[in-house]
């Protein structure tokens, strides 16, 4: 089962509340504001700030 993209319409970052992207390579939602990183797991994501990881800097 994979991660419903729909979902994307209602779920926001726990933090700012805003929009989150979806890295569908990676399996994971990226907040740029607040330059996180949530992961998905079975299908379902993880948006907790304790489960977050900082954003790589590139």
């Amino acid at each position: 089962m994979a991660f419903d993209i729909k979902l994307l319409d209602i779920v926001a970052c726990p933090l700012c509340k805003g929009k989150l992207d979806f890295v569908k390579a990676d399996n994971i939602l990226i907040c740029h504001f607040d330059k996180l990183v949530y992961p998905i797991n079975d299908s379902i994501p993880v948006l907790l700030e304790e489960q977050a990881t900082p954003l790589a800097q590139d």
